[in-house]
């Protein structure tokens, strides 16, 4: 099991150097075909007369012309020593960007993207809803911080949860858990729980372990934010990347009011490597 072909998503319009970096990186490491692929939808016309609505048409879709042939160019550049075969896809898309997005990642074993950012109006027609993403790709999704100098595999952390969530993300990164040097896998649950976490921990060790990986278990009473308990975690085992089941509870609920989900998809504090 290897990562045969990356799916690199960049959005239009913007810099994307850190997500160009680690898929470069993730290239050389797997010897991965990379497709990079940008997509945009064209700005909503709600009123206007004539020749300026035309004009507005116009001008909007030579600036996705332009993002577009700037996002294709960066990519190449980034990927360029990488000795990587590459593809580009694109598309004006009269559709949610993360449907496009994710139909195109049949194409490949794992998806790079940014952190999610929100609403707002241009994000409508230029940025991909990452969470959307997560749930609609069939692929694992790896989500790269902004400003991030690149992926380390020197220490990963696995979030455990005993859910089919976990189950599938554990699964779909074992190329990455093998190449890493050090593996965490830490479970957070209540205290009167620890006892019970540390026996299914056996388990998950003895599974990796058969596989060619070895881990370290932590089971650790929870202290309210599961979230940013496990983001300390990883800053303190200086973890490049953190393996997490996505949306394991009500996801509007969890999307709204805030969990570990969201955390890793909005906020990251390392690469967030993340399946459902």
């Amino acid at each position: 099991m290897t990562y045969s072909t990356l799916l690199v998503h960049l959005d239009a319009g913007s810099a994307n150097d850190s997500v160009l970096r680690v898929a470069a990186t993730l290239a050389v490491r797997f010897k991965a075909k990379v497709i990079g692929i940008a997509a945009s939808q064209p700005m909503p016309i709600m009123y206007a007369g004539g020749e300026m609505c035309g004009d507005l048409i116009d001008m909007d879709l030579a600036e996705i012309v332009k993002e577009t042939t700037e996002a294709e160019t960066s990519f190449r550049t980034a990927l360029r020593e990488s000795g990587a075969e590459l593809e580009w896809r694109s598309a004006i898309a009269n559709e949610q960007l993360a449907d496009y997005v994710t139909r195109e990642a049949r194409a490949a074993d794992l998806v790079i993207t940014g952190p999610d950012q929100g609403w707002s109006a241009f994000d409508t027609t230029r940025r991909v809803v990452v969470s959307t993403m997560v749930l609609k790709a069939g692929r694992p999704v790896m989500v790269v911080p902004h400003g991030a100098p690149n992926i380390s595999l020197e220490s990963v952390v696995v979030a455990w949860k005993d859910t089919r969530e976990a189950r599938r993300a554990i699964v779909d990164a074992l190329p990455l858990l093998k190449q890493a040097s050090r593996v965490f896998v830490l479970e957070i649950t209540s205290a009167d729980d620890v006892d019970a976490a540390r026996h299914r921990l056996v388990d998950v060790a003895g599974w990796l372990d058969r596989h060619g990986i070895v881990c370290d278990n932590i089971a650790a009473t929870s202290a309210g934010n599961d979230a940013a308990q496990i983001a300390a975690f990883a800053l303190d085992k200086a973890a490049g990347v953190i393996v997490a089941g996505a949306f394991g509870h009500n996801r509007l609920r969890e999307w709204a009011l805030g969990g570990v989900t969201r955390d890793l998809l909005v906020h990251p504090v390392c690469c967030s490597f993340v399946s459902c």
